[in-house]
């Protein structure tokens, strides 16, 4: 660990506190311990927010799992909807469903991608990228940025709303939709539904390019900056297609090391377990996962987009494949490791998933009513997915009375954990060290941790004692005592 992460608490630090972190799913906050010449010697993000889903899930029929798991998020539903419903297909023993069921899936699963990539980029992070991370506050969010660039909110809402349409037609409904279940889908698409999509595909695909475009000049603008800013070397962790290719929706596990080799391919999701462990610190609820080979120092890495673009060899789209090699091609065929890239990739991937969309509704298997596979039973299954926000693993157990026994949740947010932690210590070292602290200063801490786009409600389900806090006041509301329960725990 570095110097920022060992530092505890020494006599005569003051202590900043960024509570809540503003544009993110989800509650956290941010220290940062500060010596008289405002020397930063400590800075962490910590998830306050419990949620215990891998808990309270056990005991519950296996079949209404893929509906509850749900709740975690209003921002990725449709993600551990898919992650639980392919684990539990193993359960009921859809080895293979249906290619119906599979592409009806898919085309769910881009189009919740599309939407979330929309939403991010334009609603919570370009307020800081159009205006700058100094820009008063009272410009620099998305009313801001409807008034001095209303094409672009514009074009940030319609995406979203055609996402959403997709989710509506293929879930039942845009949010906690129950389209998916073990085996399969519950319902097929009309002619009419998919007609409704394709008529907006042009507009959405023009859309995606100019998002692109948007980037790249914004990276372009902005160069040093921009590849400078929270920059922190680690190993790349997704899934790929078996041949290599992008694919968001399955997969084997593959990881490179900071420099694009690769550490391990061919991972079946059902072994994953033998390569993921994770660690817990006393601040956070948040897990720190890492690649058992390499130890927990050096095997942390990071997942999403900008890991999937450079993890996978190619994209099987032809507009998307074309945006990548432009993308690659201004790092110099280098691994691209800057926060602020995400953006890049998360634009690129919107417009892979227009095209996907545009390819699935072409397909006559879109229109078929079989909609359903089973096979012998099993007791454990493992679903993988590439959520919007980077690789969601679902684990379950599931006993002869159809109940679940165990559940194991390693979701996006989790695994960029110490990549966040480890690029916001950078931004403080670059920006805040030394310096009168600033509310625009301390938005680049803020700017780094929403380049990962974390759902911290998704990703707070950590076991363990939480700490308790019992402090008596008196009638004028002054604290008379405090007791406190697992103390380590507040640090």
């Amino acid at each position: 660990m570095n110097s920022l992460e060992k530092a505890e608490h020494p006599a005569g630090l003051k202590r900043i506190a960024i509570e809540p972190v503003s544009r993110v799913e989800g509650h956290g906050k941010v220290t940062i311990l500060l010596d008289a010449e405002n020397r930063v010697h400590q800075v962490r993000l910590h998830i306050v927010e419990f949620r215990g889903f891998e808990r309270f899930i056990q005991g519950r029929p296996y079949w209404e799992v893929p509906v509850m798991v749900q709740r975690l998020c209003g921002i990725c539903p449709v993600s551990h909807h898919l992650a639980a419903s392919k684990a539990l297909d193993q359960v009921v023993g859809a080895r293979r469903i249906t290619p119906t069921a599979e592409k009806l899936r898919r085309l769910m699963h881009y189009g919740q991608i599309l939407q979330s990539h929309a939403l991010h980029f334009y609603h919570l992070s370009s307020p800081d990228l159009l205006f700058g991370f100094d820009a008063p506050v009272a410009i620099r969010n998305v009313v801001g940025v409807l008034q001095a660039y209303p094409e672009a909110a514009k074009r940030g809402v319609m995406l979203r709303k055609f996402g959403q349409e997709v989710i509506r037609i293929t879930a039942g409904k845009r949010v906690h939709g129950t389209g998916s279940v073990p085996g399969g889908v519950n319902k097929c698409i009309t002619p009419e539904e998919r007609d409704l999509l394709v008529a907006g595909l042009p507009d959405v695909l023009r859309w995606a390019d100019e998002g692109i475009a948007l980037v790249a000049q914004l990276h372009g603008a902005h160069r040093e900056a921009w590849d400078r800013f929270g920059t922190v070397r680690s190993n790349l962790l997704s899934i790929v297609r078996r041949d290599g290719a992008l694919d968001l929706y399955d997969g084997v596990i593959r990881a490179r090391d900071a420099d694009g080799h690769i550490l391990v391919d061919g991972i079946e999701p059902t072994a994953y377990g033998d390569l993921i462990r994770e660690n817990v610190r006393s601040w956070s609820y948040m897990k720190f996962p890492y690649l058992q080979s390499l130890g927990a120092e050096h095997g942390w890495y990071k997942v999403g987009p900008l890991a999937r673009l450079q993890n996978c060899d190619f994209i099987p789209t032809p507009r998307a494949e074309a945006a990548r090699q432009a993308f690659a091609a201004t790092a110099g065929g280098q691994i691209v490791h800057a926060p602020l890239a995400f953006h890049w990739a998360r634009m690129i991937e919107l417009l892979h998933s227009a095209e996907v969309i545009a390819e699935l509704l072409d397909d006559p298997d879109l229109l078929k009513n079989d909609l359903m596979a089973s096979g012998p039973r099993a007791t454990t299954g493992v679903g993988i997915i590439e959520a919007p926000r980077g690789t969601l693993i679902h684990h379950y157990e599931v006993d002869a009375q159809d109940l679940v026994t165990q559940c194991n949740l390693i979701v996006s947010t989790t695994h960029n954990n110490q990549a966040m932690n480890e690029a916001i210590r950078e931004v403080a070292r670059e920006y805040l060290d030394g310096r009168e602290i600033t509310e625009g200063l301390l938005n680049h801490i803020e700017v780094a941790i929403r380049a990962y786009d974390p759902c911290l409600s998704c990703a707070t389900h950590a076991l363990g004692k939480m700490p308790l806090v019992v402090e008596l006041l008196d009638a004028t509301g002054a604290l008379v005592d405090r007791r406190v329960r697992d103390a380590e725990q507040l640090a």
